[in-house]
């Protein structure tokens, strides 16, 4: 991802307070294979965020509707100023894991379908909306996740819908970027 991409985002985190606690929050949603990882890892680097991913947290390929919830505890503790705690989900066992520690920071990005859910939205300082013509996002996942990713493709898919529609998070970004 080009630079100029970041400073954009940059700017407009300046305009914003931080809305969970002493921390910036900024969530990086929109579909599988948009690009969220790669635009969140930049923005990292641009501004020396942490990043949260919620694939550490979805609780297996059935889970998707089950994560808001989980992320907006993490961020009620962070509010407070206290650590964030989440199970992780082993996906070799396909079963919880080990806790997941997330303290407070100056910026948090919170990158991962659902990031900008209703349940999460009141600790966000910014929510940015990734997209991509499906064919391009399929493509983009099954190379990244191999066969790992290709027999649960379906129905991942239709839980975001599913969870996109009942959420309407694109509308309710600051930032769309197409990627």
């Amino acid at each position: 991802m080009s630079s100029h991409r970041y400073e954009a985002v940059v700017r407009l985190l300046e305009a914003r307070r931080p809305a969970c606690g002493s921390t910036t929050v900024v969530a990086i949603d929109g579909p599988s294979g948009a690009g969220k990882t790669s635009f969140a890892a930049g923005l990292a680097d641009a501004t020396g965020a942490a990043v949260l991913h919620l694939e550490d947290v979805y609780p297996g390929w059935d889970g998707l509707a089950a994560t808001p919830p989980i992320v907006a505890g993490v961020l009620d503790a962070i509010a407070v100023d206290g650590v964030g705690t989440a199970r992780r989900w082993d996906w070799d066992r396909g079963a919880p894991g080990a806790v997941l520690h997330v303290p407070p920071a100056r910026l948090l990005v919170v990158e991962g379908v659902g990031s900008g859910a209703a349940v999460i939205r009141p600790h966000l300082s910014l929510l940015i909306w990734l997209d991509a013509p499906a064919a391009v996002r399929k493509e983009r996942a099954l190379s990244r996740d191999g066969e790992t990713f290709a027999p649960h493709w379906d129905r991942w898919a239709a839980q975001e819908a599913r969870l996109f529609a009942a959420e309407g998070t694109r509308h309710h970004a600051d930032l769309v970027v197409a990627t």
